[in-house]
């Protein structure tokens, strides 16, 4: 053969080697129903001595009959030592070589699947097509599958390919005879990888990994019947997250709209733009220039876009939406699992059953804990948590130090729009500094769970998530936090603030307020993980293939030019679908947690996710490799985490509507201070009078450095955002009282929202009662069989009893 060399060896494909139980071959479907089929077999016997007599060729092509794929760069004793181990476990395997690597096609023995099929006593299916409902299954009522007994599925339906990937993965990266796994073989250069071929996936790019169907259902059924139920879930998850934001967004929009009704309308910016006689305090050490009120008239129209009475009821609908979106999702999740025939599987049970089919001496691993483990891996999130912490200090070192750079600018643009500059700058430092500590979170992350010594892949996995979602949760919204609650409330006040190791003044909020610092730093750092982060995540896989494809060299022979193509795709790893999952999870708390600030949150992540369900599955189906397909019935610990994001998102958002915006503050003047404290007057607006009140006086007599703070104005005093007196510039009784309303509206808004959440939560049922009813039946279906069994044995025995006693109670003959 001219390209390529062809080895074969057979193994454990003869009718005998079959389980010989009906009941096997009962549970096991086709798959044992082929031991009997004259024209699925065929032997064929080769006359030369060192060819072994037995190949299996099934009615598929045969690029179709391998399952796995292993490559290595040159064939040794050690790979040939594993690929006999295989072969004892009833493997057959062929190998093939190109100028570059030695590529192994191995195929699982159909008795291993016989007995997986025996131990769980359940069949699997191909995907039904919705319009028809999953094979072996009728669709009754509200579209819920009615079961048929799985004794007649069984005959219906193979062994899906899903099913034997993750059957035969399972048993590759167990340790052998040796005590290696592939994985160790890797390290020590025995192989260097193994992967799934695509096989069958023509359908999906076409109805499902294009651009051009954006906006098209998704085939979950197909991607389940490829890919396995956990992508499966993710898919149906984010097409349903998707689906649920366009309520959310309309709402935003109309919230961030409503504010242009009011752009020249509003009374405080009318105040503000005709305020030319009231001067700022210099607000930073290098420009020591009074400023107008009336140069922050833009920016305060700005503001009330997104700062105005709709953002309390935003903010109240969001909780709202939160809590309706997850019961939704429960009960679609549901329908979807029962549709699956996956509503009562046990993960635990297939995890021993794969185990007893890698080994016969199979052990259970018992769950442990050590307070100990937990103690220490306790301590060491506590450290990296702070140390996330600290680098939202390390931000804020950054701005101050920025602030005072970019005042002795030489662009006047610069030295005119400081805070502007370094909020900008700000929010791209942070979004840089995002990108290192994911990598570095995620190292932590996986040696903390190495060191707990999870029992399983799928306890591993949980708590993995646990842990890298809380780092990443502070990585991401430690600096929005302190922009949202801290920047500008510690500085003190003009004449004696308080300073950066007694050098540089600490940063204080836009002149217009902290909501636009929030405002700017959400939008940038949501818009650019938004795009920035999709054209990397899709145009790294798209170049590292092309780069591939261009070096390699195909093969003449059409098997090995098909495995060469699968080799030449990304890689794909264990967390592949975790950090799909993980890039949603904080897109989902920046789209809720800071809602108040930024009512546009939902909007661009509903653009953003149109994208990303079509970039995900162009990457999964063209750019790399088949991933390894799992089984599940939920979407596992990623519920809790937005559980938990929900109840964050309710906190947050209160705090931000009482300490961030001026929502209480306008409140309390229109009340208790403005003029329409005794009732309303008409053509009088009640917050007349309400920019001078929320303005303290500072006399610039009492500054340190009077010649610094000089200017061509001849100004005596000048105006800053505080609640403090004119003599002795201590807080006064407005800061006091608009402090414990403060307080007494975060705690009423938050026991509002969570109680709404509650109901909600009681409103709409977890689980449909169509699905609650079809398992309710399966389950009386059951007990009826096993009756009828126990009264036809009971009926039987009775009949043998009467028999008894009549040939007992029968006269005796005697011979004579």
């Amino acid at each position: 053969m001219q390209g390529s060399r062809a080895l074969r060896w057979n193994h454990g494909c003869s009718p005998s080697s079959r389980p010989r139980q009906p009941h096997l071959r009962r549970a096991c479907g086709v798959a044992g129903a082929q031991t009997e089929d004259k024209d699925s077999l065929q032997i064929l016997v080769e006359p030369e001595a060192d060819s072994l007599p037995l190949m299996e060729t099934n009615t598929y092509k045969a690029s179709e009959s391998w399952d796995y794929v292993l490559v290595a760069d040159r064939r040794t004793r050690r790979n040939q030592q594993f690929l006999e181990n295989l072969k004892k476990k009833g493997f057959r395997y062929e190998v093939k070589e190109d100028q570059d690597k030695v590529f192994f096609g191995i195929r699982a023995g159909s008795q291993i699947f016989d007995l997986y099929c025996a131990l769980l006593l359940e069949t699997e299916g191909p995907a039904p097509k919705p319009s028809a409902g999953v094979r072996g299954l009728s669709v009754g009522e509200q579209g819920v599958p009615e079961a048929k007994p799985k004794e007649v599925m069984a005959k219906q339906t193979p062994i899906p390919p899903t099913t034997r990937i993750r059957i035969v993965n399972f048993i590759l990266k167990s340790k052998t005879a040796a005590g290696d796994t592939f994985k160790d073989l890797v390290k020590d250069r025995v192989f260097e990888t193994k992967f799934p071929l695509h096989k069958g996936e023509a359908d999906l790019k076409m109805k499902w990994a294009r651009w051009r169907n954006m906006f098209r259902e998704q085939p979950i059924d197909d991607i389940r019947y490829y890919f396995g139920e956990k992508v499966a879930l993710y898919f149906t998850w984010l097409g349903w997250y998707t689906f649920m934001l366009v309520p959310a967004a309309v709402v935003g929009l109309t919230v961030f709209l409503s504010g242009f009704a009011l752009f020249d309308a509003s009374q405080i910016s009318k105040e503000i733009c005709e305020a030319h006689d009231i001067f700022l305090c210099p607000r930073g050490d290098h420009s020591r220039r009074y400023q107008r009120l009336s140069d922050t008239c833009t920016f305060a129209k700005l503001t009330h876009l997104f700062d105005n009475e709709g953002t309390v009821l935003f903010a109240i609908f969001m909780a709202l939406w939160a809590t309706v979106f997850l019961e939704l999702w429960k009960r679609k999740r549901a329908q979807v699992v029962l549709h699956w025939d996956l509503y009562g599987w046990d993960e635990d049970q297939e995890e021993m059953a794969l185990g007893l089919i890698n080994f016969s001496d199979y052990k259970l691993q018992p769950h442990q804990h050590s307070y100990l483990r937990s103690s220490i891996i306790l301590i060491l999130s506590l450290f990296m948590i702070c140390l996330m912490i600290g680098m939202a200090h390390v931000l804020v070192v950054y701005r101050i130090l920025a602030s005072a750079l970019f005042s002795n600018s030489a662009l006047p643009f610069l030295e005119e729009q400081v805070t502007t500059a370094v909020v900008v700058t700000g929010a791209l430092v942070h979004y840089v500094t995002i990108l290192i500590m994911t990598k570095i979170n995620k190292q932590v992350a996986l040696k903390l769970c190495d060191f707990e010594k999870p029992r399983t892949f799928s306890e591993r996995e949980s708590k993995f998530t646990i842990k890298f979602f809380t780092l990443q949760f502070f990585a991401h919204f430690s600096s929005l936090f302190y922009i949202a609650f801290i920047l500008g409330r510690i500085n003190g006040h003009p004449g004696k603030s308080v300073r950066l190791a007694g050098l540089w003044r600490l940063e204080e909020c836009h002149p217009s307020g902290c909501m636009m610092d929030l405002f700017v730093q959400m939008a940038i750092i949501m818009g650019l993980k938004q795009t920035l982060s999709n054209c990397v995540e899709y145009l790294h896989p798209w170049l590292v293939h092309k780069c591939r494809s261009i070096r390699g060299r195909e093969s003449w022979d059409p098997e090995l030019r098909e495995w060469q193509h699968n080799y030449r795709l990304n890689c794909v790893y264990a967390f592949s679908l975790f950090n799909e999952f993980m890039e949603m999870m904080i897109q989902y708390g920046f789209t809720t947690i800071f809602v108040a600030a930024f009512p546009l949150a939902p909007l661009l992540a509903l653009f953003s996710n149109l994208v990303e369900i079509r970039l995900d599955a162009i990457k999964m189906v063209r750019l790399q490799r088949r991933l390894v397909p799992r089984k599940a019935k939920d979407i596992g610990t990623w519920l809790q985490v937005l559980e938990t994001i929900g109840v964050l998102a309710v906190i947050a958002n209160g705090m931000v509507i009482a300490f961030t915006s001026e929502f209480i503050p306008r409140v309390v003047y229109k009340y208790r201070y403005g003029p329409c404290r005794q009732g309303a007057h008409p053509g009088v607006d009640c917050l007349t009078g309400y920019v001078n009140h929320s303005l303290s006086v500072f006399h610039t007599k009492d500054f340190q450095d009077p010649v610094r703070t000089g200017g061509s104005e001849n100004v005596t005093e000048c105006r800053y955002r505080d609640y403090r007196d004119a003599e002795g510039y201590a807080v006064s009784q407005q800061f006091w009282v608009l402090l414990a309303v403060r307080l007494a509206f975060l705690i009423l808004f938050e026991h509002v929202a969570l109680c709404i959440k509650l109901v909600a939560a009681w409103f709409v049922p977890d689980v449909p009662q169509s699905v609650k009813n079809r398992v309710l039946e399966e389950k009386y279906q059951r007990l009826c069989e096993k009756y009828q069994t126990f009264q036809e044995k009971h009926r039987k025995f009775q009949e043998y009893q009467r028999l008894q006693e009549k040939m007992c109670s029968s006269p005796k003959t005697t011979a004579v």
